[in-house]
C-alpha cells in the first residue's frame, strides 16, 4: 500500500483521505486500484465510509504524466479506464455501505466522477468541480456523462462537458449536483457527522436503499416496482426491521448494532 491514501478509522466511521499535495491529488491506475482494494476491504467492518482530500483539492483527476499517447503506435486511453477506474466505479456503485464525499477545493475528472458517485456530497465553499476533458481532446470518464445527466439534467451536463468551465459550489449547490454546502472549514466535520448518523443506522436498510436506488435510477417503473417487493422481503427479515418495530412500539431510539 502506498502512502498516497491514508485510512483514519473512528468508530465505525473510515476516511480513506487522498493524499499526494504534490500532484493535487491526481490519481493514476494505481491509484484506482489501491483506493478500489481499500474500499472493498474497509466496508467489511465499517459501517459508514468517508472519501476526503486536501485543502487545495479533492482530486484533479487523472495523472496526464501516466496517460499521454506514446511518440509512436497505436495510444488506446480507454485500456486504463476499463482496467482501472471502471472497476473503481463500480466497486462505489455496489458497495454496501454509505458514502459521503468530503469536497474541498478541485474536484476535477475523474476525481470528479468520484466525488459525485457518493451517495451525500459536502463541499466547501470554495470548492469547485470541473470537467476539463474538452480542454485536451478527449470524453469525461468515470461514468461522468452517466452521473451529471441524471444529477443535472441533459442541458445543465453538456454545458459543463463541452464549455469545460468551473462550476462553484454554490452553483453546484443550486443545481442539485451536490447534497450539502459547508463553510470550507467545516467540511470534513460536517462530512463525518453525517456518516456517523450513517454508521449509527440501520446497516441492512442502508446496503438495500443503495442498491435500489442505482436500479432505479437505470429501469423502468416497473421493474423499480418489482425490485422494492423483492428487496422489502429481505429488508424485513433482517434484525434492523425487528429492532426498528420494537424501538417504534416501545417508544424509544433504534438500536442499530448487528
Amino acid at each position: 500500500m502506498s502512502d498516497k491514501i491514508l485510512i483514519e478509522r473512528n468508530g465505525a466511521v473510515t476516511t480513506l483521505r487522498l493524499n499526494d499535495a504534490e500532484t493535487m491529488n491526481a490519481l493514476t491506475g494505481g491509484l484506482a486500484r489501491e483506493l478500489r482494494g481499500l474500499l472493498i476491504e474497509e466496508a467489511k467492518t465499517a459501517r459508514a465510509i468517508v472519501l476526503a482530500g486536501s485543502e487545495r483539492a479533492f482530486s484533479a483527476g487523472a495523472n496526464l504524466k501516466e496517460s499521454k499517447p506514446r511518440p509512436s503506435g497505436p495510444f488506446d486511453a480507454g485500456v486504463t479506464l476499463e482496467e482501472d477506474y471502471n472497476p473503481l466505479m463500480k466497486t462505489i456503485r455496489d458497495l454496501p455501505v454509505p458514502l459521503v464525499s468530503a469536497v474541498r477545493g478541485a474536484a476535477a475528472g475523474v476525481g470528479a466522477s468520484i466525488a459525485l458517485a457518493c451517495d451525500i456530497i459536502v463541499a466547501g465553499r470554495d470548492a469547485y468541480f470541473l470537467e476539463a476533458f474538452a480542454r485536451i481532446g478527449l470524453i469525461p470518464d468515470g461514468g461522468a456523462t452517466w452521473l451529471l445527466t441524471r444529477a443535472v439534467g441533459r442541458v445543465r451536463a453538456m454545458e459543463m462537458m463541452l464549455l469545460a468551465e468551473k462550476i462553484p459550489a454554490e452553483r453546484a449547490f443550486e443545481w442539485g449536483l451536490i447534497t450539502r454546502l459547508a463553510e470550507n472549514d467545516a467540511v470534513e466535520q460536517t462530512a463525518h457527522d453525517i456518516a456517523a448518523r450513517l454508521a449509527a443506522g440501520p446497516s441492512h436498510s442502508h446496503a438495500l436503499i443503495r442498491k435500489a436506488a442505482w436500479s432505479a435510477a437505470d429501469t423502468d417503473f416497473d421493474t423499480a416496482l418489482a425490485n422494492e417487493r423483492q428487496w422489502q422481503k429481505d429488508a424485513g427479515n433482517t434484525p434492523d426491521f425487528k429492532e426498528g418495530v420494537a424501538a417504534f412500539l416501545e417508544k424509544r431510539p433504534a438500536r442499530f448494532n448487528d
